[in-house]
């Protein structure tokens, strides 16, 4: 792993000719990538394809095979999962949930509900929220330490569509607030293409990349998940639109937004 200085302009994270295996299996090939702070950025792709496992190299989860994964020194991730295992018997309120490992100021665990959008939650037991809920719980952690990079890994698993709608437009509004770059993963695709500056559609390799209308009307897209996806995208975008300022701003770990100073 190389780092550097976080000197504005300079990418948050980058891969340079990043290659993935398990074991003899090659995963990815080839991957070079940059992200830069402010930007949301889609991984899209069909199952096996080296989604989930290329975001683990970049936090440093798995090692590289080949090539090499620079970050900016004291780089802050905050890491959302797919879902939480939470044994129904377990006494923990979102506040207690917030606290671990360490006691964080109560003012600011608040402000981190604020953002995600569930300010009336802290007393609640985790096991009474709804999937929803708790997917929002889970943003509120992973944004306590305010993170350069949001990264979020088929984060909403199991909600309807107008739960992950209402999901992403409020990780819209969480990078407005910070400042942060978004690094989703997802299958939700013209959902959450219509959320995004960038795509990057994998497939053991970079298929292709761009904006989310480029990469609509790319062959290798189309080949992987159908034409139909394209009108998916313009009606969406048709019925919602927002606006990025310029300055708008393995399982590692479900409390993993950390600093990366030293690996």
């Amino acid at each position: 792993m190389i780092q550097g200085a976080m000197i504005p302009g300079t990418p948050l994270i980058e891969a340079v000719d990043l290659c993935l295996s398990y074991g003899a299996a090659p995963v990815l090939r080839d991957v070079n990538f940059r992200l830069q702070r402010g930007e949301i950025v889609t991984i899209v792709g069909p199952n096996g394809s080296g989604k989930s496992s290329f975001v683990h190299a970049l936090i440093g989860a798995i090692p590289a095979a080949k090539g090499q994964i620079h970050r900016a020194k004291g780089l802050r991730i905050g890491y959302v999962p797919q879902k939480l295992g939470i044994e129904p018997s377990l006494p923990l309120t979102v506040q207690r949930f917030l606290n671990l490992p360490h006691k964080v100021d109560k003012q600011r665990a608040n402000q981190a509900l604020i953002a995600a959008g569930v300010a009336d939650l802290g007393r609640r037991q985790l096991r009474q929220l709804s999937g929803g809920q708790l997917q929002r719980v889970l943003l509120a952690r992973a944004i306590l330490l305010r993170p350069d990079v949001l990264i979020l890994d088929e984060a909403t698993q199991g909600l309807d569509q107008p739960g992950t709608a209402a999901f992403y437009r409020q990780i819209e509004q969480v990078r407005q607030e910070l400042g942060c770059a978004v690094l989703m993963v997802s299958h939700d695709l013209h959902v959450v293409m219509s959320a995004s500056d960038r795509v990057l559609c994998l497939n053991g390799h970079i298929c292709c990349e761009g904006t989310p209308e480029i990469v609509a009307s790319a062959p290798e897209y189309r080949a992987l998940f159908g034409t139909g996806t394209q009108g998916a995208l313009a009606l969406y975008r048709h019925e919602h639109s927002h606006s990025h300022g310029p300055d708008c701003d393995h399982e590692h770990s479900f409390l993993s937004e950390h600093r990366t100073n030293d690996h």
